[in-house]
């Protein structure tokens, strides 16, 4: 594998396909595993539902939201990454734990 910078010139075709190929598992391997992260992290949305219900707190909570967001931009900032575009996925991420939080919510609430 090519250092994160370094320009890789090919010696033949074949290295360039097999290093795509490579590479090509290597995101489908980490889509996976996003995936199920993604899955792990929407269903913890029900502890913190309840746990929010009992506290009397609303679901959607702003200085939590702010907080995720600034450390968000840090780590995008320190890691060289667009941290408009990191930004935006994690605001669907919040708003897929929040559209699970109001379904269970609901679900509890209407027995």
């Amino acid at each position: 594998m090519t250092g994160e910078n370094e320009i890789n010139s090919f010696e033949n075709k074949e290295e360039a396909e097999i290093l795509l190929e490579e590479a090509r598992n290597r995101i489908d391997e980490i889509d996976n595993e996003l995936f199920n992260l993604i899955y792990q992290r929407t269903h913890i949305a029900k502890d913190i539902a309840l746990a929010k219900e009992y506290l009397g707190m609303p679901v959607f909570d702003k200085t939590r939201e702010e907080a995720v967001h600034a450390k968000i931009e840090k780590l995008s900032e320190e890691n060289g990454i667009d941290a408009v575009i990191i930004d935006q996925i994690v605001d669907m991420l919040t708003i897929l734990s929040k559209n699970e939080q109001n379904e269970i919510l609901r679900r509890n609430n209407n027995g």
